[in-house]
C-alpha cells in the first residue's frame, strides 16, 4: 500500500540515473568543443565544471532558492497556526520538523527545498497564510512534507541545474560556430553531430524536467492527502490558490517547478502546451484526490 515512503528509494534511483544521463551529456559536449577547438584542455574544464556544479547544487541550492525570493525565518510566536501544522505533521510523518521560512507576498504558494530529510525546508507566503482556513493549511503542509519524504527535492534540483548547465554549454557551443572557425572539420560527421546535440540536449532535458515536476506533483498530492486522511483539504486549497491570478513577485521560471502551484499564475492551456507547463491542471489534480484517479 503507498505511504510517504513508497517512492523514496525509487526517486534516489532516478537522481543517480539522471545524474549519469546529464553528466553524460556534459562530457560528449565537452568532447566535441575540445575536438572542434583543437584543446584537450576544454574536455578537462567541463568535467570538472560538472563536478563542481553537482557539488555545489547538492550543498547549497535551498539558500540560494530562499534568497531569490526573499524569504525569511518564521517564528512560532508570529505564525503559530503554520508552526503547530508543520510540526503535528512532520511527527505524524516521522519526519524531522523542517525550518520554517515566509515570504512577503500576497500571491498564495508554498515549496519544500533543502538536500534531504535533516535540512529541509518548507516555505510560504503570506498570501496563502490568510485565504487558508486549518484544514487547508493542513494539506498544503501535508503536500511539501510529501515533497520531504519522497526525495524530490534533491532529484528536482539536480534536474534543473544540470539541464540548465547543459543548455549553457549547448548555447556556447552553437555560438561558437559564428566566432571564425568555419573553416575546420566544418564538413565533417562530428560537427554535424555535434551540432545536433547542441540543439536536441536542452530540449531533452527541459522535456525531462518538466515530466518530473509534474508527476512529483500528483504524487505530492496523493502521498499529502494520506498523511492527513483529508483529501478535500487539499482539494480546497487548491481551488482557493488558483482563483487567485496574482503572480509572485519574485516568480522565477528556474525555481518555478519547486511551488505547489504555478508562481506565474494559473494559465488555461491545454492539448499540445500542456507539455509546457511545470505544474499539471489544477482541476486534473483536484479530481485526482477528490476521486482518488
Amino acid at each position: 500500500m503507498a505511504n510517504l515512503y513508497t517512492h523514496q528509494d525509487e526517486n534516489i534511483f532516478k537522481t543517480w540515473v539522471l545524474l549519469i544521463f546529464f553528466f553524460s551529456l556534459i562530457i560528449a559536449l565537452g568532447w566535441l568543443f575540445s575536438y572542434y577547438f583543437e584543446n584537450q584542455g576544454i574536455l578537462y574544464f567541463a568535467v570538472f565544471l560538472a563536478f563542481l556544479m553537482n557539488i555545489f547544487s547538492y550543498w547549497f541550492s535551498d539558500k540560494i532558492v530562499l534568497k531569490l525570493h526573499k524569504a525569511r525565518p518564521a517564528t512560532r510566536e508570529e505564525y503559530f497556526d503554520l508552526w503547530n501544522a508543520v510540526e503535528n505533521l512532520s511527527i505524524a510523518a516521522g519526519l524531522p520538523m523542517p525550518k520554517l521560512y515566509v515570504i512577503d507576498d500576497s500571491s498564495p504558494n508554498a515549496f519544500a527545498t533543502g538536500r534531504d530529510k535533516k535540512h529541509a525546508v518548507v516555505c510560504v507566503t503570506i498570501g496563502l497564510l490568510k485565504i487558508l482556513n486549518k484544514n487547508e493549511l493542513e494539506g498544503v503542509v501535508a503536500h511539501e512534507l510529501s515533497h520531504i519524504g519522497n526525495c524530490d527535492m534533491l532529484l528536482s534540483t539536480v534536474v534543473v541545474v544540470m539541464a540548465g548547465f547543459v543548455a549553457l554549454v549547448s548555447d556556447f557551443f552553437l555560438r561558437s560556430q559564428l566566432w571564425g572557425r568555419r573553416d575546420r572539420r566544418e564538413n565533417g560527421p562530428v560537427m554535424v553531430i555535434g551540432i545536433l546535440l547542441a540543439v536536441l540536449s536542452p530540449l531533452a532535458a527541459t522535456f525531462i524536467r518538466l515530466a518530473i515536476s509534474r508527476k512529483r506533483e500528483f504524487l505530492a498530492d496523493a502521498t499529502g492527502a494520506l498523511l492527513t486522511r483529508y483529501p478535500q483539504g487539499l482539494a480546497s486549497a487548491l481551488r482557493k490558490i488558483s482563483a487567485v491570478p496574482r503572480p509572485l513577485r519574485s516568480a522565477n521560471s528556474a525555481t518555478a517547478h519547486l511551488f505547489i502551484a504555478n508562481p506565474f499564475g494559473p494559465s488555461g492551456f491545454s492539448g499540445l502546451s500542456k507539455l509546457f507547463l511545470t505544474h499539471p491542471p489544477v482541476e486534473e489534480r483536484i479530481r485526482a484526490l477528490i476521486e482518488g484517479k
